[in-house]
């Protein structure tokens, strides 16, 4: 059933479509959302919805890769993942009912406010950007760029990390704080590109941009531990649909070299073209088993052993 929804009606890549910085999703989004939904195919992601584990989603995550715009019909898409396992992990009631409902309907978007240009910020000791408490409110001053998703009109708040604290432990001193999208003081600057196309990565200022108390996100200085437990399954999620992509371009491969013909023979029957394409699906079979071995020892059944081997490499585990 997923395979049929994906390939027959979700892979809309080649049909004309409005730029994403430039208008809403188009109404054949909503249409393929809801036909998702009434089928059941719905916020896979999030074990506590649909009850599959990290492991049992990996190889949807695979085939939903192979056509990004079955992510979004079926509420599968980043950074919403994320930030939906974010509320439903460390917030609290109000929170959850504001901002993570509506957006397991699928009826919002979100954004993931992190990234800074004035800092390297794939260190995130670095993010500089202030959360400072006046009161019943913090006050939230920084500059950030290439900010997903913050470009669509859907997108109606941010999970933002930044500094909260100038005094600790360095990895405490961070928090995350929830952020509307139409707060005063927002500023989305403009769309910027990769590779020389823009997408819906923003740049913004946030000027003392106000919130109440109760916008934060488990406390002050937890910053990083949120982000431990957001990243961890994004990591595979990202990995996954990687995979589904390069199945799909091997796939390509496959039938044009059987459909070609150079210099006498079809290009299937030369050898070097042969070993390419062997090399390539021994790549891709091993990475798909470093990511299934990486869920499985990082999964429930594997929190009671006291060391597993991962990628060839000894890990000793805490006991709890």
């Amino acid at each position: 059933m997923l395979r049929s929804l994906v390939g027959s009606e979700m892979c809309i890549r080649d049909r004309a479509a409005a730029h994403p910085t430039e208008a809403p999703l188009p109404p054949m989004h909503w249409k393929l959302q809801d036909k998702a939904r009434e089928a059941g195919l719905f916020n896979f992601f999030l074990p506590e919805v649909c009850g599959l584990s990290n492991l049992e989603y990996a190889p949807i995550q695979e085939i939903l890769g192979a056509c990004p715009e079955a992510n979004q019909a079926m509420n599968c898409m980043a950074p919403d993942t994320g930030n939906m396992e974010v509320l439903a992990k460390y917030g609290n009631d109000h929170q959850k009912k504001q901002w993570l409902e509506p957006l397991l309907a699928g009826k919002i978007r979100s954004a993931f406010a992190m990234t800074e240009p004035g800092v390297a910020s794939s260190d995130a000791t670095n993010i500089s950007t202030r959360i400072e408490r006046h009161g019943d409110e913090y006050v939230i001053n920084g500059h950030k760029w290439y900010i997903s998703g913050a470009i669509r009109p859907e997108c109606k708040v941010f999970v933002l990390l930044g500094k909260s604290s100038d005094s600790g432990p360095r990895h405490k001193q961070h928090s995350m704080i929830l952020v509307p999208r139409d707060a005063a003081g927002v500023d989305i600057l403009r769309p910027l590109a990769l590779f020389g196309h823009e997408h819906d990565h923003a740049e913004i200022i946030f000027k003392n941009v106000r919130v109440p108390a109760t916008n934060m996100l488990l406390g002050e200085g937890r910053g990083f531990e949120i982000a431990q437990g957001r990243l961890g399954p994004g990591r595979i999620h990202h990995c996954m649909r990687t995979i589904g992509q390069a199945e799909t371009a091997l796939g390509a491969i496959v039938h044009r070299v059987k459909n070609r013909t150079a210099f006498g023979s079809v290009l299937a029957s030369k050898e070097t073209i042969l070993e390419r394409i062997a090399e390539a699906r021994m790549e891709l079979t091993m990475c798909r088993a470093l990511c299934y071995n990486c869920l499985l020892y990082t999964s429930d059944a594997a929190d009671e052993e006291d060391s597993v081997d991962l990628g060839g490499r000894r890990i000793i585990k805490k006991k709890k």
